[in-house]
């Protein structure tokens, strides 16, 4: 009998199917799972992994990330494979970095900066830009390894200005020769291995220097001209996020997309502050669409869209007001400093903030809907926990309990401001979205989002809250959370290879200790190039990775090994 690489003994082997658990042995032998049955005397490996009480899950599939400037410098895709990601999928919401001109790199990291909120400097001392075209891009990663799989899309934004320049970043509309052009180097980017096209319609997303993003107002003659050029290549998939202000005429303008195109599209569904019940509307036209037969998706997310909010991080509730944005690049310690002092409070608290960033906006208008973020980090927190309610039950103003919680643990306190999801202070909205048969679990933004959002941990919570933890309302099946984190979000993207525990497929595998797997809250760190920040969010409980039959994670440590790469549609 053929020695295999490694044998996983005694598992409860949840097979991505989302049928019932079941404990076998799993046979891994150049980098597939050859069998799954019980083993025998006969059977031998270089490597026998106990797995006894522990769950066996297909690796995750992450199809919304951001990693499309740190895969440039960076071999580990972190964090997402500390959180049992295989395969993350980038060039999401029309940002990424390729192709591009030599004079509008510049354009490119302010417009990632401002919409992902990746720093400046890190991006500048990070890329080396060894490419124009997309094509060039991909061959670049092509020659670099990785913990886990990466697959590219190609992103509207720097498509438009590409080929557009100076006309496209004003958002001017495409000309039949623009469209052409673009629908050409859309395709040809299908053709050589970008897994989609994705585009922004949203006036969230800016640059960094407050400009809308190109691709905001493209025209739909644009749009169905470069979907229709990536149908003919009869591979790829659509992805969109907007706001919808267009109302039905939008919807029908992705319909058409969709039907001329043949191309599956999947589309961002969260609740927010502005329209809290819109995303019902958004939810029901999706299922309406999808049991018509059109292959339309919403991409949603199993806990708040939460902003992070301190005085080490990006924002907080005083960000807009004038005396603190002369002190907001200080080092915590001085801030602390100047902000113990009772003529600076008075004066902070006295002033009128003055700002139009759509975030800080949302913050100023849900002062009461903010929370203290402690360890364990609670994602539905009740009402009555929230500093609004602390500070209207003690007689307090809420900015003056807001300004005192900020200068805890020495200026390091953090808050947490669910800027999605969580409008009616529960997660019941969230949970009719994952629940849907139309809906594609996602939106954690991993490589996003440094200093403001820590999301990319959601597969994990999904195992841990809906699966295991939660208080408020109904758990869900784990086999049914294990499935969509793995094989449909694999067979959303064409992945047919991963995704499962079955014989023949890749041997993409995480062992876990769901019993005590645990996510901490997120904490600030300075590992990203030029010594930029990052929130990030340590687990437990990863007993290990395997990824294409090599293990990259014992108990949360890298091996060092890099057996992923850049994937090809």
């Amino acid at each position: 009998m053929e020695k295999s690489d490694i044998i996983l003994k005694n598992g409860t082997i949840f097979d991505g199917t989302g049928n019932d658990s079941y404990v076998s042995d799993i046979f891994i032998k150049s980098g597939q799972i050859t069998d799954i049955r019980k083993s025998n005397s006969n059977d031998s490996a270089n490597q026998i992994i106990n797995a006894d009480g522990h769950i066996i899950t297909p690796g995750f599939v992450d199809i919304h990330t951001h990693y499309d400037g740190q895969v440039t410098w960076d071999n580990y895709i972190t964090p997402s494979s500390w959180y049992g990601v295989t395969t993350a999928i980038m060039g999401n919401c029309g940002v990424g970095f390729a192709p591009v001109r030599s004079e509008d790199h510049e354009k490119l990291i302010t417009l990632m900066e401002g919409v992902e909120d990746i720093p400046e400097v890190v991006l500048k001392e990070g890329i080396e830009w060894q490419w124009e075209t997309y094509n060039e891009y991909m061959n670049f990663l092509c020659d670099r390894n990785f913990d886990i799989d990466i697959g590219s899309q190609l992103p509207h934004g720097a498509l438009r200005l590409y080929v557009m320049g100076k006309r496209g970043a004003d958002r001017e509309a495409a000309t039949d020769d623009d469209i052409k052009k673009m629908g050409y180097l859309a395709a040809e980017a299908i053709e050589n291995g970008a897994f989609g096209f994705t585009t922004s319609r949203t006036i969230n997303h800016r640059t960094s220097d407050g400009d809308y993003v190109p691709q905001l107002e493209a025209r739909e003659n644009e749009l169905l001209g470069i979907a229709n050029s990536i149908g003919k290549t009869n591979k790829g998939v659509l992805q969109v996020v907007s706001d919808f202000l267009g109302g039905k005429e939008e919807y029908q303008m992705l319909e058409r997309m969709v039907i001329e195109s043949k191309r599956p599209l999947s589309i961002t569904v969260a609740q927010t502050d502005a329209v809290p019940y819109e995303w019902n509307e958004l939810l029901t036209w999706i299922e309406n669409s999808g049991k018509k037969g059109l292959p339309i998706k919403a991409q949603v997310s199993g806990r708040p869209i939460g902003l992070v909010l301190g005085l080490s991080v990006t924002l907080n509730p005083f960000s807009g007001h004038q005396s603190f944005k002369e002190i907001e690049k200080l080092s915590i310690n001085k801030k602390v400093e100047i902000m113990k002092d009772n003529e600076f409070r008075k004066k902070i608290l006295s002033e009128k903030p003055d700002t139009d960033d759509g975030l800080m906006l949302s913050i100023l208008r849900n002062l009461n809907n903010i929370y203290i973020l402690d360890n364990p980090p609670d994602y539905e927190p009740e009402i009555s926990e929230s500093l609004g309610y602390q500070a209207k039950k003690k007689g307090f103003d809420v900015l003056n309990l807001l300004y005192d919680t900020l200068l805890k643990k020495e200026g390091n306190q953090l808050l947490y401001y669910p800027i999605g999801n969580y409008m009616d202070g529960s997660l019941e909205a969230s949970k009719t979205m994952i629940e849907s048969e139309y809906s594609l679990l996602a939106l954690g933004d991993g490589g996003a989002h440094c200093a403001t959002i820590c999301d990319a941990s959601f597969p994990t919570h999904m195992l841990t809250f809906w699966g295991r933890d939660r208080k408020r309302g109904p758990k869900l099946e784990l086999p049914w959370i294990i499935k969509s984190y793995t094989h449909d979000n694999a067979i959303a993207m064409g992945l047919m290879d991963r995704g499962l525990i079955k014989k023949g497929m890749l041997a993409d595998i995480n062992i876990i200790d769901f019993d005590n797997l645990q996510l901490f809250a997120p904490e600030l760190v300075n590992d990203l190039p030029a010594g930029g920040k990052r929130l990030i969010q340590k687990v437990e409980g990863y007993v290990a990775t395997i990824k294409s039959g090599v293990i990259t994670y014992e108990n949360g440590i890298s091996t060092g090994k890099l057996p992923g790469k850049l994937l090809k549609n």
